[in-house]
């Protein structure tokens, strides 16, 4: 099988990765992003920006190779895997189901292995199985749902969580109807807490009641579209937003854990008064 992987990654760019090395890159339909701005020093996204970001996670972290890194500690304060890595430690969850290059869909109770392969990825669009990773991944106590093509399917990440007993499981999705589908899963004693990412060309023309939290990425609708619908925002640049009270606990229990001076205030949602992504989609 060819080793290929696909994201959609800073500046909601697609890039194409073979072998460990980017082959392709498209048109960034972002210009400005505050979190690469204040993390990376990058000021203007182009495709050359782009493709050193990446070609920067690859040397650094082993991103799309063997030799990724599988365990890490907090990169952000409220980013999807440090939200369900705090909500493991607490046994808030007691399983979640992520994906990661290289494996596709990936169920664990491992704290540091759902930060790990979920901070330095974004956008994965699709990927091909690196071996190695996956026996590495299944040593750090992961279960990768389909070795054989590294296939990305969170709804039957669930239904495997499920049937191996979990009760309290956090899925990280790119779709509505999949936060729908993975809802409807629930059942007396079993609890999914959805958790939707790269939302950014995201339809919101259809029902969020099935979204626990959502980060708002350059959304222009979730800026606009979630007066009454938010309980709890953390963060202004790019928010994430908490829909349900679970949510909510689960953010304050994050917050818990940042060692950094937390502002906290009663207000109506959303605020999006910091610098946001350029331009809103």
């Amino acid at each position: 099988m060819e080793d290929k992987h696909v994201i959609e990654t800073m500046g909601m760019t697609r890039v194409v990765i073979k072998n460990g090395r980017v082959v392709s890159v498209g048109e960034p339909k972002l210009r400005y992003c505050p979190l690469f701005h204040k993390h990376r020093g990058i000021k203007r996204i182009d495709k050359g920006s782009v493709k050193k970001n990446i070609e920067q996670r690859i040397r650094e972290f082993g991103l799309f190779t063997a030799d990724r890194d599988i365990e890490q500690e907090a990169f952000v304060g409220f980013g999807a895997s440090e939200v369900f890595m705090t909500a493991l430690r607490c046994n808030m969850l007691d399983s979640v189901v992520s994906v990661c290059d290289g494996a596709g869909t990936v169920v664990t109770s491992n704290p540091a292995l759902v930060q790990g392969i979920g901070a330095r990825l974004s956008g994965l669009m699709s990927t091909s199985p690196i071996k190695r990773l996956i026996e590495r991944i299944e040593d750090a106590s992961g279960h990768v749902l389909y070795s054989d093509n590294a296939k990305i399917d969170q709804i039957e990440g669930v239904k495997w969580a499920i049937e191996q007993g979990f009760r309290n499981i956090g899925v990280t999705l790119t779709s509505l109807k999949d936060a729908k589908a993975c809802k409807c899963l629930e059942s007396e004693g079993v609890r999914v807490i959805t958790f939707i990412v790269h939302a950014s060309e995201l339809s919101f023309k259809g029902n969020i009641d099935h979204c626990d939290l959502v980060t708002s990425c350059a959304s222009k609708a979730l800026r606009s579209q979630l007066n009454g619908k938010a309980c709890l925002q953390a963060g202004k640049s790019i928010p994430i937003f908490a829909l349900s009270q679970f949510g909510k606990e689960l953010l304050l229990e994050r917050a818990k854990e940042i060692k950094t001076p937390i502002l906290m205030f009663s207000s109506e949602l959303p605020v999006c008064t910091a610098p946001h992504p350029e331009p809103l989609l």
